[in-house]
Parts: C-alpha cells; structure tokens; sequence
C-alpha cells in the first residue's frame, strides 16, 4: 500500500509543526512520499514566506536592495533548523538565491523557493530522498501542465525512490525556466505523485478536519462532510470552497483514488473522504453550500426570441469577442440573462452591449450589479422532492429576494443569485433549513 501525504503552509510554519507532521509520517509505514508546502504563518499577524518572497523580490526587480527581507526569510528556515537541530546549512541556496534575484529571474522563481527550501528541511528531518520538482514537472510554453512529460518522468523518479520528499507548487518549463501553478498548487503537485506512483490514498494535511457543509467564516461551527464525491467538490470549489485547489481532482479521479482531507492539529480527526461514487447517503439532502460575490447579470428582451435561431449564439458571441467568459445563462420565451464576473464585464461593457445590439438585434438590455452566486451542492438531492421548494421558503423567511435560480439536468446542484449585502444571510438560511432543521 502506498500513501501521498501533502502538508500545507500552517502543518510545516514552525519546529513545532514540522515534528507533528514527522510523528504523522512515521506513525503509518505506508506514508512513503511526501509533498510540503512553503512555511504559512505561525500566528495571527505572522507573514508566509511566500509572501515575503515577493516581497523581496519586487525590491529586486526595482534594483533596490533586499537583503533585509532575504535575510528574514533566512531566519525562518533558521529557526526551523535549529528548533529540529538539524544538520543541514542553507546558507549556499541563499547565496543562489540572491543572486537569481539580482539577475530578475522572474516571480515564479521567487515564489516557488519557499517549497523547495523546505522540501530539503522536511527530507532531512525524515531521512527521505529529495526531488526537485523542477526535474520531474513540467509545463508547455503556454504555461499548461505537460501531462504526459510529467507521468513519465514523475514515474520514472519515483520508482527508483522508495521514500521521497517532492517540493509543491512549482515545476520548470522545457528550457529550465520555473513555473508555478496558481495559489494552493502544492494540492495539485501532491495530486500528480499519487497518479504517478499509483497511490492507494492521498491524504492531504491542512489546520482544518476536512470540509465543511458551509464557510464557517459564515456559519458558525457548521457540520462537517464525512465523504464527498469529486463531482460535488468541483461544484463547491468552484464556487468558492478553498480547502482544497480545485485543479487537484482530475489527476487522481481519473485513477480512482481517493483523497483524505486531515487535521495536522488533530490527526485522529478521520476528516472528509472524496471520492469517485459512493453508495453512502448523505447524513444532509444537501452536502455543501458554497458562493461567490461580485457578479453582474446583463438582461436582454426581444419578443419571439425563442423562435429566433442561433440568438443565443450571437449574444455569447459577444461576449466571447471581448474575452469575457460567462457563468450562467437563464433564460425564458422572450428573455436571456448572462451573468459574469462584474470586475471583468465593467471595463468592456459598452463594447459588449454594442456587440449585442450589432449582433443579436435585441429590443432591450437591462444591467443589475452587485450580485452573488450561491451553489447548494447534494447528490442526495436528486431522489428528494421539494429541494427547490425548501430553499425558497428559507430565503422568503428571511426577507431575501431571489434574483436568479438556475438547476442542471444532473439535479447535482441548484445555483441561486441574491445581491451581494444578502450573500451571508442567505447562506444561513439555506444552511439552517437543510442541516439545523431538516424539515
């Protein structure tokens, strides 16, 4: 049996959490490969050193000097290694550092050396191999992930490596060049070694005890979600749920293998389990609520437009013109609606709305702003009656208007669009009549 185990910033800030995740390791022999993060915060107020990367390399690229923030970077690592009493300098990969960054090496390379610093702290503790990621993850030109470059290398590394430390985060491009995946990518490196070696579970390590039905920034002490399906959770972190990078899930789903969400603060916690299926119903008609501010939705009339064909291609068209992609698109016998992301709409608006009138010859286009997009997520809604229903009545006991409701043919999730001062009030309510109730 083999087990991926990736840590996040918190799990890996300080001594005290690097000898958790050491007694974690090696309390399961299975544990055989391992993904870190670069180091998070160690308390309220406290920088990540990502952060501080950037930081020190804007300096860099405006040739000013750095040397006080590199050497602050420095001490972090510092204090790991003396709080570990490891016998490992880093004095020379700072060297290297300095000196990339006074040759402007580029933003990927400063923030990708948070993880490759403590990928070599972390093998050190452990006694595992080290693995550059940036000898067996790699990008095409454009900057997508090169899959089948990266399977096989990756593959190849590991099969030579019974136990072996791979740095998160970052990879290199055909000539060398580092490349980061976006925030959180260290989920997806750690997604792409299970493929690699075949794992039979990836555990990934967080300051949380899994997912939870709702944002508990929203929801005070929500329930939490014992086993998800990868379907569901792209629903959910698409809309906004961030325990997990959602580009983490198509590298093992494709495998089958399931990923287990952990506490590094509380390893007996069993956490979340996601999943490929599950014969297992939800304790919830629901599994999740999740949302996002900050959307405008773009009306369009014209009578007999049902009758009118390719319409509804010509008023995306516009938006397609104009680089814009769009979320959702309700519509009725003589109306469409187009909600976008608002911050990407409001710079190219009156192009847009020419586009539509150029193209799809429409009678009127109204524009509401500042709206927000609610996902209730639930394969147990499909064999429950009445869903829809529940959520309105929730949202009418609250005195929240209903914008837009929109549900796919799957009946997986129902998305819901309320303006953006009734985005946490509706959650709520949402959330009490489905979990605190569940009338």
């Amino acid at each position: 049996m083999k087990k991926v185990v990736k840590f996040g910033g918190s799990s890996l800030a300080s001594p005290e959490q690097f000898e958790k995740v050491g007694k974690i390791i090696k309390s399961d022999p299975h544990r055989v490969y391992v993904v870190p993060s670069a180091p998070g915060k160690r308390f309220d107020g406290d920088e990540k050193v990502t952060d501080m990367l950037y930081g020190a390399y804007a300096l860099a690229k405006k040739k000013k000097s750095f040397t006080k923030e590199l050497n602050a970077i420095k001490a972090r690592y510092q204090e790991i290694i003396d709080g570990l009493k490891l016998k490992v300098s880093l004095s020379g990969e700072f060297d290297k550092i300095k000196e990339d960054f006074e040759k402007t090496c580029g933003e990927d390379y400063a923030a990708s050396r948070g993880e490759y610093l403590n990928g070599i702290l972390l093998a050190a503790y452990l006694g595992y191999e080290f693995i550059d990621a940036a000898t067996v993850i790699f990008f095409h030109k454009n900057g997508d992930l090169n899959v089948e470059k990266t399977q096989k290398c990756l593959s190849e590394a590991l099969n030579n490596t019974p136990k072996a430390v791979v740095p998160g985060f970052y990879g290199a491009m055909s000539d060398g060049t580092i490349h980061t995946f976006s925030r959180g990518g260290s989920d997806i490196t750690g997604s792409l070694v299970a493929k690699a070696c075949r794992a039979d579970v990836y555990e990934n390590w967080t300051d949380v005890s899994g997912f939870m039905v709702a944002d508990p920034r929203v929801v005070k002490n929500p329930k939490s979600i014992e086993t998800i399906t990868y379907r569901e959770l792209r629903e959910l972190a698409y809309m906004g749920a961030t325990v997990l990078h959602e580009e983490a899930i198509f590298p093992v789903r494709k495998e089958g293998i399931p990923i287990n969400i952990r506490n590094t603060n509380a390893p007996e916690d069993e956490g979340t389990w996601i999943v490929e299926g599950t014969v297992q119903k939800s304790k919830y008609v629901i599994t999740g609520i999740a949302g996002k501010k900050g959307f405008c939705a773009i009306n369009i009339e014209k009578d007999r437009m049902n009758s009118e064909i390719g319409f509804g291609r010509k008023v995306l068209q516009a938006f397609e013109e104009n680089e814009i992609s769009f979320e959702h698109v309700p519509s009725g016998i003589d109306t469409m609606t187009v909600f976008v992301h608002q911050s990407e709409f409001v710079e190219k608006e009156q192009r847009v709305l020419a586009a539509i009138h150029k193209l799809a010859r429409p009678d009127s286009i109204d524009l509401e702003t500042d709206l927000a997009l609610i996902a209730v997520v639930g394969r147990g809604m499909k064999d429950t009656r009445g869903t829809a229903g529940r959520i309105f009545s929730a949202l009418a006991h609250a005195n929240l208007n209903v914008k837009m409701i929109d549900q796919g043919s799957s009946e997986l999730n129902i998305i819901i669009g309320v303006k953006n001062d009734d985005f946490e009030d509706a959650i709520r309510a949402i959330y009490t009549i489905f979990v605190d109730t569940q009338i």
